[in-house]
């Protein structure tokens, strides 16, 4: 399906610069544009790539623009050209993968449980008894969801995905293949004779409204009351939430994030790469943990933080730099140590 820059621009409530009949059918980056495709710049170190581009047409943030810009494709000026990206993507995504209803067979849904009539339960999909689910959920071939629990409206619950009983998503979530939710926390005791005995986990997992759980991440139930992560959080794949933690409000969990239980983070908080955070301590609010992260203890200020364990990401930066001279360093300290002793000699 063909659009033309002036259908984009209105779309997007964006200015054009350029050939406004001009048409794209897919799109591509822009280090990598083709004839017919529609890109976007929103960082000033693309420019280079834009002059040289062969995409069609160009979202480009406002702020980036000049007159004097020289570059081959038609311009479309906006606010925040990956944001109107985003929004377009939307549009094709939902164009693309159309809302689906009804039950497909053979799915099991337990006797008493109600289904709103814009549901969609996909083949081979476990309802277990007493759930609640919201209007226009959409559950996917293979879940399973678990006795009384509960899934607010328009959440999306992909193929494959696990939720124990008595959990709780909220509204407009996202969750993807492979996830586990509600799983048992890592709760086991020694015994006198050192064997280690299981810790019945009692509680549950708590999911708030408009959160996105990638694939094969998996959130535990707490041993007792809830590990809940609050709304607008965002979690990439492959990351693990233990039981009873708190997740702040917007915060994003990168892959492969580790967090240990009891731990508590702020409110729009990035944890990168490969964090892990230790259990039992906080996470201040608005606090930005580099890639391989160590968090040991608690942080109780915002702040960027980097290393193992974890100190300022600038106290980090300058000590790498140190870091990898430590041989030459240490040679040149001991050729000094001999030098000192032989003249005390």
């Amino acid at each position: 399906m063909n659009f033309t820059a002036q259908q984009i621009a209105a779309f997007v409530s964006g200015e054009i610069i350029g050939d406004a009949q001009v048409e794209v059918h897919d799109v591509s980056p822009i280090e990598d544009g083709r004839p017919g495709t529609l890109s976007y710049v929103t960082d000033a170190k693309y420019l280079p790539a834009l002059a040289g581009t062969a995409a069609t047409v160009v979202l480009l943030t406002r702020s980036l623009y000049d007159a004097s810009l020289s570059c081959p494709p038609t311009l479309i000026i906006v606010d925040n050209a990956r944001q109107a990206i985003g929004t377009l993507l939307q549009g094709v995504s939902e164009f693309l993968r159309p809302r689906k209803h009804g039950v497909e067979q053979p799915a099991f849904v337990a006797e008493g449980t109600t289904l709103p009539d814009d549901t969609y339960i996909g083949a081979f999909a476990y309802i277990g008894k007493g759930v609640k689910l919201g209007k226009g959920v959409q559950i996917y071939p293979q879940a399973y969801i678990g006795d009384y629990t509960t899934i607010g409206d328009n959440t999306v619950i992909y193929s494959g995905v696990k939720i124990y009983d008595h959990c709780t998503i909220g509204r407009d979530c996202i969750i993807h293949s492979g996830c586990v939710i509600g799983a048992d926390g890592f709760g086991f005791e020694p015994d006198a004779q050192g064997v280690n005995r299981k810790i019945p986990q009692i509680g549950t997992v708590v999911i708030e409204d408009d959160v996105e759980i990638g694939a094969n991440t998996t959130i535990d139930r707490a041993m007792m009351g809830e590990t809940r992560v609050k709304k607008n959080v965002k979690i990439d794949n492959l990351v693990q939430v233990a039981h009873n933690v708190q997740v702040g409000e917007s915060t994003f969990l990168c892959a492969q994030v580790g967090i240990a239980g009891s731990t508590s983070l702020g409110h729009h908080c990035i944890m990168a790469g490969q964090v892990g955070v230790a259990g039992h301590i906080s996470v201040a609010d608005q606090v930005i943990c580099g890639a391989q992260t160590g968090v040991a203890g608690s942080i109780r200020q915002a702040g960027q933080y980097q290393g193992s364990p974890a100190i300022d990401a600038m106290n980090w930066r300058r000590s790498s730099v140190v870091f990898k001279h430590l041989p030459e360093l240490q040679r040149e300290l001991r050729q000094l140590q001999a030098k000192i002793n032989d003249q005390q000699q």
